[in-house]
């Protein structure tokens, strides 16, 4: 008898960098609220997480973070105001983003000690049950969303599910890359991965990208892992050892990756993602072409 996969119900997003790539635009923005179009990139990322069934969402955050949460909290003058003077549309899409009871934790990362160590942080908050990490500055434009390309998957082999999308071979050494032993369409069965490898040395042009579901044994081994790429706790790491003992398979989902923690990647995502709404494409093209 085949047993089913516990339940994917959580998720964490780690939010406690700094976002010295987009500065000095998040000296007292955090990144994570940077608008694309007309919402901040977070408001993207939770929508994808609501999508593939997410139930509980953990933010792991830092010093100078709290816009996160009011983000999501109410705000009672401004929809007081907008009730007033009759701007429903609004305030129903600010509504709809609103955190519902329950939904939403928020935990410190007290130093900057890296990915690993930030979901490590929401240990106690997940508990003994798959989770998904979603990294909050990548964006991925896709129907269904990324996430949900993974969770279909993972309902169906279980163990842990990571998504990848491939790279010039020129760019690895800039990427967690997977080292895979067999494929089947978008599946890669995987036998190992490295974290940033030196030019010339990966073992595939797959890189991770951001989206993760994984098994909470992780845990106990990022709780021993030591330092790697950057001197940081790398999830790579922990992921590469827990692979001794679990299954990973890699997915190349369907979509277009924005990484929004770059300056250029977050101009690239406002105008294609500006270009596919219906109320703005073509005033955005028609603005685009006069510039150009």
């Amino acid at each position: 008898m085949t047993t089913s996969p516990a339940r994917l119900r959580k998720a964490v997003l780690p939010v406690a960098g700094l976002g010295t790539r987009v500065l000095p635009g998040t000296k007292t923005t955090p990144k994570e609220l940077l608008n694309v179009v007309d919402r901040p990139i977070l408001s993207y990322i939770v929508e994808e997480a609501r999508e593939a069934g997410i139930e509980h969402i953990v933010f792991v955050t830092g010093r100078a973070k709290q816009a996160i949460e009011d983000y999501f909290d109410h705000q009672i003058e401004l929809e007081a105001q907008l009730a007033a003077k009759g701007k429903t549309e609004i305030l129903a899409a600010m509504n709809a983003e609103l955190a519902t009871a329950g939904e939403m934790s928020f935990t410190r990362q007290m130093q900057p000690k890296g990915l690993g160590h930030a979901v490590w942080c929401a240990r106690d908050i997940i508990g003994h049950e798959p989770f998904a990490v979603i990294l909050p500055d990548v964006i991925v434009d896709s129907r269904p969303g990324a996430l949900k390309q993974l969770a279909d998957l993972y309902a169906e082999v279980g163990g842990n599910v990571i998504g990848v999308e491939a790279v010039p071979e020129s760019e690895t050494h800039k990427y967690g890359i997977v080292d895979p032993s067999d494929r089947d369409g978008r599946r890669l069965a995987m036998k190992g991965m490295v974290e940033k490898p030196k030019q010339g040395t990966a073992p595939s042009n797959m890189s991770i990208s951001g989206r993760y579901i994984l098994q909470p044994e992780i845990f106990d081994l990022l709780e021993t892992q030591e330092s790697g790429a950057g001197g940081e706790i790398q999830l790579t790491d922990a992921m590469d050892r827990l692979m001794k003992t679990q299954t990973f398979t890699a997915y190349e989902y369907e979509g277009v990756t924005h990484d929004c923690g770059d300056k250029i990647g977050l101009l690239r995502a406002n105008v294609a993602l500006a270009l596919k709404r219906p109320d703005l494409g073509e005033a955005t093209r028609a603005a685009i072409t006069a510039l150009l």
